[in-house]
């Protein structure tokens, strides 16, 4: 996991409960990275997690492993 768009979308697999139905886009524009997550609409739940404390944590881990890396994390299904 060399990148951040590997390491996003090796926690989010392995959070949910199919991983096969998750992927994980990223588009860089100036030094910025546009993350995208599509996952069906029964799997979103697991990755928000309850008031969104698991997408948030999964944030502050992509901040502490790519501290200058500037990126946006985004959900659609």
């Amino acid at each position: 996991m060399s990148t951040i768009q590997e390491t996003a979308e090796f926690i989010i697999k392995a959070i949910v409960s199919d991983p096969s139905q998750i992927t994980v886009t990223g588009v860089e524009e100036n030094d910025f990275l546009h993350l995208e997550v599509s996952a069906p609409a029964e799997t979103i739940g697991q990755i928000i997690g309850k008031e969104g404390k698991i997408i948030k944590s999964i944030r502050t881990i992509l901040n502490l492993a790519f501290p200058s890396q500037k990126y946006t994390l985004d959900i659609k299904n």
